[in-house]
């Protein structure tokens, strides 16, 4: 089939659909698990190296800690191959197969162990005509290869998107998506369509990411730093009346792994990169090597608190309300909701570095919260209970530097008031927050106001 036969072909097939999107119930809070790629990346050295290679050894030892170190009962209940799992070549019939001196059981046979313990099974590979790695790509097999993941009993799905068109991927990520339901197993679908997209210069079609992606990446890869975090918490607030949005029960921004426990974060940094990935209504997916990752780390990943906020089911994206010299406020709508309020999670971000923790004093009304019976507020990462704090009652925390105070901000249920349809946080029109802010803030739709 020549390759403007094929587009044409996709084309009808797409209208046959009314471009029906994935929709396909899955993933009604962001998901949770674990991937390979930031921390092992495309090591396939088994010989020299057979603890840390990418292999199936290393894959079934992941699982076995999420079941038994209660990873798994926490939300954590998928493992994940990326890249490298492959063989170089296709088999005979053009289909997909794994290395097979890494994984001689099969990818089958992996699945299988997985779902034996209660996990789910992710898979990787590339809309492209290989990966980012070099090995086969799906561009000429997209139903075939949609046929053998499920074949294989796949549960989850990442479509990345190296050595294709960005252009292409308006049709292409959708095609597969229809051949992805077309199978009728349930796989979650994360793609990395946008992001490929704005970096060649095109505005990619969230109406259609939407409609197609349970997940999709929109910013850089992460890497082991505290630099490249910050980088990635920049652009989701510079950004957050593009990005917020879309986000919502069964389709989340993706602002990449979990790097908590690695090298590249202290202690206070990865309690940050925690509690934004929750105020992100973002996916838990995390890339360290479970067994040797150290105490103090893993309680941070095992936070049930800030767990219960990420996968608060109202699926609403948080955004920056505050900035200014280094401090940030970031606010995200949670349940309960009571009488027209929400309850928040709110997060107190300190970018500084200057050695000594930064105070920050507000009043609940000065950040939006507005509900006349108060909010019953607890610090997630220490467990302090500050009791029921009113609106016009000042609120002091202090957040060390490139550290981070997460609260949640509970409505405490009053009677003798009417309800109404919730609202989203919005600054009151006076201020006297005090240093070191400036006497200004955002509120929920990124509009600057000066008082």
């Amino acid at each position: 089939m020549s390759g403007g036969t094929q587009w044409i072909v996709m084309g009808v097939l797409l209208m046959g659909l009314g471009v029906c999107g994935l929709e396909n119930g899955l993933a009604r809070t962001p998901p949770m698990g674990w991937l390979a790629w930031q921390r092992f990346r495309c090591n396939t050295d088994c010989v020299n190296d057979p603890h840390n290679c990418i292999s199936e050894l290393l894959f079934m030892q992941m699982a076995d800690i999420l079941v038994n170190q209660g990873y798994r009962d926490l939300g954590y209940d998928m493992i994940s191959l990326d890249d490298c799992w492959l063989s170089r070549e296709r088999d005979a019939l053009g289909r997909l197969q794994p290395d097979p001196f890494r994984f001689p059981s099969g990818i089958a046979a992996l699945s299988d162990y997985m779902h034996k313990r209660g996990l789910k099974f992710g898979i990787y590979e590339d809309y492209g005509n290989f990966t980012c790695a070099g090995y086969p790509g799906i561009l000429g097999h997209l139903q075939t290869d949609a046929d053998t993941f499920a074949d294989w009993g796949v549960d989850y799905v990442k479509l990345d998107g190296c050595y294709s068109h960005p252009v292409d991927m308006d049709q292409g990520y959708p095609l597969f998506g229809f051949y992805l339901n077309q199978t009728l197993r349930p796989m979650v679908y994360s793609c990395s369509w946008p992001v490929y997209q704005t970096y060649s210069g095109m505005t990619p079609n969230y109406t259609s990411i939407i409609n197609t992606c349970n997940l999709w990446r929109n910013f850089d890869d992460i890497q082991d730093s505290w630099e490249s975090v910050q980088r990635i918490i920049d652009y989701y607030g510079d950004n957050q009346d593009d990005i917020v949005p879309n986000a919502g029960p069964g389709h989340w921004n993706d602002p990449d792994m979990l790097i908590i426990g690695n090298f590249g974060l202290s202690y206070e940094q990865s309690k940050s990169q925690m509690a934004m990935w929750a105020i992100f209504a973002a996916p838990l997916l995390m890339s360290v090597d479970l067994r040797t990752i150290r105490p103090e780390y893993k309680a941070i990943l095992q936070n049930r608190a800030v767990i219960e906020v990420n996968q608060d089911p109202l699926g609403i994206q948080g955004k920056r309300i505050y900035k200014d010299k280094g401090i940030e406020i970031w606010a995200r709508p949670i349940t309960p909701v009571f009488q027209g309020h929400y309850s928040y999670g709110v997060a107190f971000l300190n970018r500084r570095t200057d050695g000594t923790p930064s105070e920050v004093s507000v009043t609940l009304r000065e950040i939006g919260l507005s509900y006349h019976g108060g909010y019953a507020i607890t610090d997630l990462f220490d467990s302090v209970h500050y009791g029921t704090v009113l609106p016009d009652k000042r609120f002091k925390v202090d957040v060390n530097p490139s550290g981070v105070v997460l609260v949640r901000c509970e409505v405490v249920k009053t009677t003798g008031f009417g309800g109404g349809r919730p609202q989203l946080i919005e600054p009151a029109p006076q201020s006297s927050i005090r240093p070191p802010f400036q006497n200004h803030l955002f509120n929920q739709f990124g509009q600057q106001r000066l008082f």
